[in-house]
């Protein structure tokens, strides 16, 4: 029977109907919705050994351990963990021969009353490929969009059997496994956001990868990755936090990268209620800027992600190419200070008017979510000499000019802006919203990214120069973008 054919309710059936598969479900915030799926098909008795609902959390903390947040991955991996052990303890002896043994479980933060919560959850199968087999895990976070508890639930309930389903049926296919998580579920209903697959026979799966197939997929419009290169769930990362982030190519990331970022930060950091310890500093992908003809090279990708590691930074990997949707975004994370990091260039095409035609308000719209409470931009000076010929070879920034010169140099304050709207542009300066970044290394202005890559994919004498020493380190260790073609 094809995917397509496979209705929620005939997967639980599935699953019912194989005398192998047997375990718990284990969910606490928003019911049994997951476990209502499967007593609903029938069968259930073959396969269900144990539902139940730690609601309460001293009830909760007194089962899995205490873990700081009810809804997070921590309370998660705990709720898994107890209840395969159970399964393992009590029944190996009696079925484990000829069982799959299991261990669903949800920890969610459905609507509440007032409407006013983050409505988010973490889900995961701990599971055996094969009887006494190894344990495998598959881990996902949600966010729920209805507004509308009833429906919330609704869906949580579909998107676990479709995740235990998959578990089962889709291990060895990540695409189609991702692909069938929201059937039955209109995809504007939920985000996923993160996924892993861990366990012996996941090691061939690369989980950065499969998380940037869930943005590639609809399901979610942003991915996140610390320092180290793991998947982080955005919303724990960036709670009660502050921010900083620069978009870019970073193709890899070249010395005006980090200048950019470095001195932004001394900046930054001088604003109130920013904490430097409470500050988190990261640069940000697009999908975009990672398709070649319409498609990603994941290898490419990879390489990306690993150099900024490098530099000791994490990465967010967005589908938003309008800066006003990051900031959104950002902003329904992160309540103190947030600051755009941004070369001139990138400013002169924000007041690109063509870009918001599909709004209703237009750039005046864009420019409502843009630059509203807690943002601002810093834009780093660029030569006018370099400007000018970055007007020729893309073709972009015809829109401004400047006035008198600054030392050579265009900044916030001489840039000017088409006509019709420089009082707009002298009011978003003046209100704070844009600051020019300060103690640049003019000697880095005077390359492009793609200038830089090029010579890195020729190596040619003297490639490494514009590089932070361990980027050029790793480009070399692992040969990475050494193809012309690429």
């Amino acid at each position: 029977m094809s995917l397509e054919q496979l209705s929620v309710e005939r997967k639980a059936l599935r699953i019912n109907l194989d005398s192998k598969k047997y375990g718990t479900f284990a969910e606490i915030g928003a019911g049994q919705e997951v476990a209502r799926h499967f007593f609903q098909a029938g069968g259930a008795a073959g396969t269900v050994a144990k539902t139940m609902s730690a609601y309460d959390m001293k009830f909760s903390d007194k089962i899995y351990g205490e873990a700081g947040r009810y809804v997070s991955r921590k309370r998660l991996v705990q709720m898994m963990a107890h209840e395969f052990g159970l399964l393992q303890d009590r029944l190996s002896s009696d079925r484990g021969e000829v069982s799959q043994f299991f261990a669903f479980s949800n920890t969610v933060s459905a609507l509440n009353f007032h409407k006013t919560n983050e409505c988010h959850g973490w889900m995961g199968i701990r599971f055996q490929l094969e009887p006494l087999g190894e344990m495998h895990d598959i881990i996902l976070h949600v966010r729920m969009l209805d507004r509308e508890n009833r429906l919330q639930q609704e869906a949580i309930g579909m998107l676990g059997v479709n995740l235990v389903y998959g578990a089962f049926h889709l291990n060895e296919n990540p695409d189609d496994f991702i692909q069938s998580l929201a059937d039955g579920i209109d995809v504007e209903r939920i985000e996923i956001d993160m996924i892993e697959f861990n366990g012996p026979e996941f090691d061939k799966f690369d989980n950065r990868i499969l998380c940037l197939k869930l943005t590639q997929a609809g399901l979610t419009d942003a991915i996140m990755f610390d320092q180290k290169g793991f998947v982080v769930q955005a919303s724990e990362v960036l709670y009660k936090k502050s921010c900083l982030i620069e978009r870019g190519s970073f193709r890899p990331v070249t010395k005006v990268n980090l200048d950019m970022l470095e001195n932004a930060k001394s900046q930054f950091i001088n604003r109130e209620q920013v904490d430097e310890k409470e500050l988190m500093v990261f640069m940000e992908l697009t999908l975009g800027s990672l398709a070649n003809e319409g498609t990603i090279d994941y290898k490419d990708f990879i390489s990306r992600i690993e150099v900024i590691n490098a530099c000791g930074y994490g990465v967010l990997v967005s589908n938003y190419f309008e800066y006003f949707k990051l900031a959104s975004y950002l902003r329904r994370l992160i309540k103190k200070p947030i600051g755009l990091v941004m070369g001139l260039n990138n400013l002169a095409d924000i007041f690109k008017q063509e870009y918001y035609s599909n709004l209703e308000g237009g750039i005046l719209e864009a420019f409502g979510v843009l630059f509203k409470d807690n943002i601002r931009i810093y834009a780093y000076p660029v030569e006018e000499e370099t400007f000018e010929r970055y007007r020729q070879q893309f073709r972009r920034g015809d829109n401004v000019s400047i006035t008198e010169s600054s030392n050579g140099l265009i900044i916030v304050e001489n840039l000017l802006v088409a006509d019709n709207l420089r009082n707009l542009y002298k009011y978003v300066r003046e209100n704070g919203f844009l600051e020019t970044i300060k103690e640049c290394n003019r000697e880095n202005m005077k390359f492009f990214s793609r200038d830089i890559f090029d010579q890195i994919v020729q190596r040619k004498e003297g490639w490494k120069d514009n590089l932070p020493e361990s980027v050029a380190n790793m480009i070399e260790s692992k040969n990475l973008w050494s193809d012309s073609k690429k």
